[in-house]
């Protein structure tokens, strides 16, 4: 398993609206703040606010605006909105994909690793690392 460009980008964007919650945020500040190009962040942005993750404003002072509390998201939020679900191997998903699940030998192991990533990355919220960054 690999994170995508794409995810990292996102990850990036959360953290900063998370620094300032309370803030609406213009689409240019993210992009210097976080070294992430433009394009690419407009459609991340629209991601993360269907999974209502961040809102958007429009007009003059529009922008986006973390939509829940940082200690409310975590990394497994974002990750979901960008790529879907986390797993070493499609089966661990659906069984419907891979016809040997039920017989596979191996099927088990890429559930439990699948669980196993899925709790660490429920575990780290944005606010934790926020706080990180300050050390």
């Amino acid at each position: 398993m690999e994170i995508t460009r794409e995810t990292d980008y996102a990850i990036r964007c959360v953290l900063h609206l998370s620094e300032a919650p309370n803030n609406v945020i213009m689409v240019d500040e993210i992009v210097k703040a976080k070294s992430i190009p433009k394009g690419f962040l407009s459609k991340i942005l629209q991601k993360l606010a269907k999974a209502n993750i961040v809102k958007s404003y429009r007009g003059v002072r529009g922008g986006f605006q973390i939509a829940k509390a940082p200690r409310e998201i975590n990394l497994l939020d974002v990750i979901d909105a960008i790529e879907g679900p986390v797993a070493m191997n499609r089966c661990a998903v659906s069984r419907k994909v891979c016809s040997l699940s039920c017989n596979c030998a191996v099927h088990p192991i890429w559930v439990e690793l699948r669980k196993d990533v899925e709790k660490k990355l429920r575990k780290t919220d944005f606010a934790k690392l926020i706080e990180s960054q300050k050390r």
